[in-house]
């Protein structure tokens, strides 16, 4: 299967996260000398160290570090769930806005984890935005579907059994969720509406 066929099956702005993802990835393995297990040298550096963010200026790493993963078990589940989830929404709302779904939640996330996590904490993965793309499924369906309760009692299970592990950065997950939650009410009550003008004329 040709690359141009991967971009068809799974969406332009999925696949394209996807390899962004990927290439950072191939980036840290060569910086740690190790596929498998990423260093704290490297993730100080490419992922999120609140204190270089807080004291050194290094306001990039909120977005960069989105993109960067701890090691192969990491990144290998958030990929597959990024392409089994991000294809979905960016089928609804379409490629820009999925796009925009992921960094912006993304962006939440880490912005919360600066704010709960102590200056020494280093974070990084791509869970807050796909913590994002999640709640922005949960909330169109529920909106479209009229069940926004059931729509909510959803996410937050999703957020507690994603988020009781230890290691698990519970403050990226919960940022990424509410911002992905906050966006999906929007665009749930925009197709809402236009699904009732095609039915009803209003």
């Amino acid at each position: 299967m040709s690359l141009e066929r991967y971009f068809h099956r799974y969406g332009k702005a999925t696949f394209t996260l996807f390899l962004m993802n990927v290439g950072f990835y191939v980036l840290e393995s060569v910086l740690s000398g190790n596929p498998l297990f990423i260093s704290r040298g490297v993730l100080e550096r490419l992922g999120q160290w609140n204190y270089a963010v807080l004291h050194y200026g290094w306001w990039w790493q909120p977005l960069t570090s989105m993109f960067v993963h701890v090691g192969m078990l990491h990144i290998a589940f958030n990929m597959y769930f990024l392409l089994v989830i991000g294809r979905q929404l960016e089928g609804i709302l379409g490629p820009g806005r999925l796009a925009m779904v992921y960094l912006v939640s993304g962006l939440g996330g880490n912005l919360l984890s600066l704010l709960m996590l102590p200056p020494y904490a280093v974070s990084a993965g791509a869970s807050g935005a796909l913590f994002g793309i999640a709640g922005a499924l949960i909330l169109i369906t529920g909106v479209v579907g009229g069940n926004v309760q059931g729509a909510l009692l959803n996410a937050l299970m999703l957020f507690i059994i994603n988020s009781i592990l230890p290691g698990v950065n519970a403050y990226a997950h919960l940022g990424g969720l509410l911002v992905g939650m906050g966006i999906g009410h929007y665009y749930g009550r925009r197709i809402r509406r236009h699904l009732m003008e095609r039915i009803y004329g209003w």
